[in-house]
């Protein structure tokens, strides 16, 4: 079934991180970090099915990938500068690579159009290892808006608490209904929902995440035993919720047949008794019929 995910990242210098790097990773290129003197060389990385840039109109100079994160870096001056900020993207497997990109360019240019800035699209095929149907896309965006001469103003309103988390709400909302509406025009059945379980009225139990440590650890054991039990704590946790959320819908799924059932047989019972109410009327026309002829 069609998988929601959308989580929403700051590239950071105070956690030692470098948007330059960030980009050349996800677009699988070479590129140049002019400030570190450092070259990111990711044109080896498998997987990387597309990569494209998605401007605001006239800001043609940020077609180039390399001017374009230069430039996020270049200007801030502060050592806990945030430079970039990530949107990571779960794609639809059921729609086709073009379908895919379609969604993904569809999304950057949402956020282009909303905030005034550049979004680095990278698309990226399914790891080697783990679950096939992980096709995803990585958003890099500036955190300045951009025109024809450069990047200017801050996008505050992504780095204040106090609209932020409203924003990054609004964004998750705006991702489902485009994965729904590509869903939809594709013909396929299933539907995503960006709200949890408890705001959906599901009593559904959330997974936990992962994280990239207990994934790799849970991926060696299935290699080595295949169908084995899990090995990490979060990896045994996750089964058990997985587990009880099996018995749960188990017994939805039960308790909608007993009332599909009882709704069945309590229609029957008033189509009875409707009818043993028309039989006692025409019953009883028929003996005041009687009645009359006799007299």
């Amino acid at each position: 079934m069609a998988i929601y995910h959308l989580s929403v990242k700051a590239i950071s210098r105070s956690a030692g991180r470098s948007v330059v790097a960030a980009a050349a990773y996800r677009a699988g290129q070479e590129l140049t970090d002019e400030r570190q003197g450092l070259t990111h060389d990711y044109t080896r990385k498998q997987g990387v099915e597309d990569a494209f840039i998605v401007a605001p109109d006239g800001a043609d100079w940020a077609q180039d990938r390399n001017a374009l994160w230069n430039a996020a870096e270049a200007a801030e001056k502060r050592k806990d500068a945030k430079t970039g900020r990530e949107y990571e993207l779960a794609l639809p497997a059921e729609l086709d690579a073009g379908a895919r990109k379609e969604l993904a360019r569809d999304f950057a240019a949402e956020l282009v159009a909303r905030y005034g800035v550049v979004a680095d699209v990278a698309i990226h095929a399914p790891g080697r290892e783990g679950d096939n149907r992980n096709h995803h896309a990585h958003i890099l965006t500036t955190t300045r808006t951009a025109g024809a001469e450069g990047l200017g103003a801050k996008t505050r309103v992504l780095d204040v608490a106090s609209t932020a988390s409203a924003e990054i709400e609004h964004m998750r909302g705006v991702w489902a209904r485009q994965v729904n509406m590509a869903l939809e025009r594709h013909l396929v059945e299933q539907r995503v929902d960006h709200r949890s379980f408890e705001r959906q009225g599901k009593e559904q139990e959330p997974t936990r995440h992962m994280g990239v440590s207990a994934t790799a650890l849970e991926r060696q054991a299935a290699r080595e035993i295949p169908g084995r039990d899990p090995v990490t704590d979060l990896g045994k946790q996750n089964a058990e919720i997985r587990e009880r959320n099996r018995v749960l819908e188990t017994a939805r799924k039960a308790m909608e047949k007993a009332q599909e059932l009882f709704s069945g047989l309590e229609k029957r019972a008033r189509l009875a008794v409707g009818l043993a109410r028309k039989l006692g009327e025409r019953m009883e026309q028929q003996r005041e019929a009687e009645r009359q002829r006799q007299e």
